[in-house]
Parts: C-alpha cells; structure tokens; sequence
C-alpha cells in the first residue's frame, strides 16, 4: 500500500486515537460487569459476535465474507486472544486498572523480543535499552507496597504482565492472516472461538456468569460495543499509518484508564507507581521508536565525499 496523503494520514491518526480511547474505558465496564472475570470476557466477545457477522458479511467474497471455513490463523488468534481477556480481566479485577492496562502494553517488547529469537531479527542495542526501561518501570509499579490499590495486587501485575505475553502472539497471528483475510473475517472466526473458550474457563473456575443486575447487563453490552468499535478502530487505522507511530498512539489507553480509575474508583496512583508507569511507557515507546526500520536515502541526496 502507498502512503497516503497528509489529509488522509490526518484522518487515520483521529480514528486511531478514537479507538485507543475506546480501549481505555474497557477495564472500567469489566468492573461494572457484576459477574466473573473469564465470564466478562465471554458476554465482550459474545455481545461483539452480531455485528462482527454483519461487518464479515458485507465484505462479500475475496477476503471477506464468511462463505468459508475459518482458517487455522484466525482460530490460533482465537485461543490467543481467549487466554489475553481472561488474563486481562483477572489483572483488572485483582490490582488497580491503571497497573492492569500499563502492563499489558509490555506487549511491543514481547513481539520484538520474538522476532529476535525465533525469526534471527536482531534488535538495536538502543531496543536492548529500552527493554530494560519498561521492565525496570513495571517492577517498580508491581513491588509498590502499602496502600497499592486492588484486592491482589501481586496476582494481578502477573495477570496482567502475562496478558502481554498472550497478545503478543495474538497479534502475530493477526498479522500473518491479514496477508490473506480482511480484518473483520479475522475478528468474526477469532472472536467465535474465543468466546466459547471463555465461557468454559468461566464455568471450570465457578465464576457467576450472568451479570446480576440490569447495570452489569448494560455493562457487558457494553464491553461488546467497545470491542468492535475500538479494536476496528485501530485495525481500520493500522493499515494507514506506519505499525511503529501507532504503537505509540496507543499508549494512550493506559493513561484513559488510570484517569478513569481514578474519578470512578478512587484509585489515585502513589508517587512510586506513577513513576514506575511513566518509564514503563516511555520504554515501550523508546522500543517501537528504535525498531523502526531504517529511512531509505532520498534520490537527490548529496553523495558523501
């Protein structure tokens, strides 16, 4: 795909930015859900299922459309993304939202980090740097003791920095797909496989699965419009903007959900988690800056003497 121009990278980067606030009030419907965590991610996917359908259909045939079976990609990207819910919403359950969603935006260093060792693709020693940067910055936010915010917060900076390693590989499936499906075919057949897979985990930990009040209804309903609109939102802007300036777009999320947590539950961030979250942020984002690929010389430059 060419660049596009500056009006329609402009237009891109306003709907990535609609979708990584989106993302960022997920975790507080996840604790408005009134019912378990694996079971909140089940009614996200489920309640997404119809108008993901209508969106896959529309694709008609080609990439789109759901005239055939799932492939094994998409079904892989299912079970990924199942493990990255259930984890995620354990994480926000168990420790403060603001930690649940930092944490899991590890996610860049795992991916690099795998392409290192598993595809020979060597990182900058600047990368090297920033890895050390976000890690340094999560133990800081996970080993903050005394009056730190959620029932766990040990258990849930593990769920949630494990969410990361789950995502990691879901968008590896995602992107090894996309050479051959439409982004809506792949959320449809990854979303169908997730959410059975959820409710399983659901029902095998004793979680409550209906939402005991008509505001956790509301809730999970809820969580199933954020799903299409923010992830389709991102994914829509993905294939118009460079991957590394959009993992640094995102990074908003993270800050939508300590702000949110923050008015809504009264979970103000201690002077050492804030601290660990900044460098953990700017870790991520030093490591996305530094795996970019090298800018070809123009045409008419001036050759070196």
């Amino acid at each position: 795909m060419s660049d596009a121009p500056t009006a329609s990278g402009g237009r891109a980067l306003a709907v990535l930015i609609f979708g990584a606030v989106v993302i960022g009030f997920v975790p507080i419907l996840v604790r408005l859900s009134d019912t378990g965590s694996a079971a909140a991610g089940f009614w996200r996917l489920a309640f997404a299922l119809p108008l993901l359908a209508l969106l896959a259909q529309r694709g008609g045939a080609g990439q789109g459309g759901l005239g055939r079976l799932p492939s094994r990609l998409a079904m892989i990207a299912g079970l990924m993304f199942a493990l990255d819910l259930g984890f995620w919403h354990y994480g926000i359950a168990l420790t403060s939202v603001a930690n649940a969603t930092v944490l899991t935006n590890l996610t860049p260093v795992v991916v690099t980090a795998v392409a290192w060792i598993f595809l020979a693709q060597k990182p900058r020693m600047l990368f090297l740097v920033a890895v050390g940067l976000a890690i340094g910055g999560a133990g800081l936010m996970a080993a903050t003791k005394g009056g730190a915010p959620g029932v766990s917060p040990g258990w849930g900076n593990a769920a949630a920095a494990l969410t990361a390693l789950w995502y990691a590989f879901y968008f590896l499936a995602v992107s090894a797909a996309r050479r051959t499906e439409a982004a809506t075919r792949i959320m449809f057949w990854s979303s169908l496989t997730g959410a059975p897979l959820l409710l399983i985990a659901a029902l095998a930990l004793g979680e409550p699965i209906l939402p005991a009040s008509a505001g956790g209804w509301a809730a999970c309903a809820g969580l199933g419009v954020l799903h299409v609109a923010g992830q389709g939102a991102i994914a829509w802007a993905l294939g118009r903007l460079p991957p590394a300036t959009a993992s640094v777009v995102v990074l908003i999320q993270p800050l939508v959900a300590a702000i949110a947590g923050w008015i809504l539950f009264s979970e103000a961030l201690g002077p050492v988690q804030a601290l660990g979250g900044a460098i953990t942020l700017a870790g991520v984002a030093l490591a996305q800056w530094s795996a970019r690929p090298p800018r070809a010389p123009a045409a008419n430059a001036p050759k070196p003497l």
